[in-house]
């Protein structure tokens, strides 16, 4: 009989510790792939065809050091309000874990957002961007790299002025969210 209860008590101990496991955003991204109320895209850094673009030495290492975005996007419509409420509230819980450090909080006529990043003051490995509207839904981007290095960002979005990207590549992004 107590062999019984021991092994009854470690089984709820071990389905209490791993329900108390926080998902990670990675996981996150994986898990709401294929869910129809979502958009998955993965962005290679080469979509931004920099390779045209005249480019100095620091322009190069900012570019260097960035690998890919990926892109997950929620469309809120009539019918899926409490999952979208639902996800929200998730993808904040995810993004309250001390490993992420915010950077920036936005507050736009588009919607509230915040970007956060995981890494220190030397290197970054991670950027996250979301942003959410109570009518059309949320994104979530995970900007993933190498060594990438704070002043690396601002670089790279002074670089990312200088070329000629009209956005190609993205038309499924707009196309979800106005469609």
């Amino acid at each position: 009989m107590k062999n019984i209860i021991k092994g009854l008590l470690m089984a709820i101990l071990l389905v209490g510790t791993s329900c108390s496991s926080k998902q990670s955003l990675q996981e996150y991204f994986v898990e709401h792939s294929e869910n129809s109320n979502f958009l998955s895209v993965d962005l290679p850094v080469s979509l931004l065809n920099m390779d045209k673009v005249d480019l100095n030495e620091a322009e190069r290492e900012a570019l260097s050091s960035l690998k890919k975005m990926n892109v997950l996007a929620f469309k809120k419509n009539e019918s899926n309000t409490l999952e979208f409420e639902a996800e929200k509230a998730n993808v904040k819980a995810i993004l309250q874990n001390e490993q992420f450090i915010d950077l920036m909080k936005l507050n736009t006529k588009y919607g509230k957002g915040i970007i956060k990043y995981i890494g220190d003051d030397e290197t970054i490995d991670e950027v996250i961007v979301y942003g959410d509207n109570d009518e059309k839904g949320f994104m979530l981007i995970r900007v993933l790299g190498n060594n990438m290095k704070p002043a690396n960002l601002a670089q790279f979005m002074k670089t990312i002025q200088k070329s000629d990207y009209k956005g190609e590549g993205l038309e499924s992004i707009a196309d979800f969210i106005k469609g």
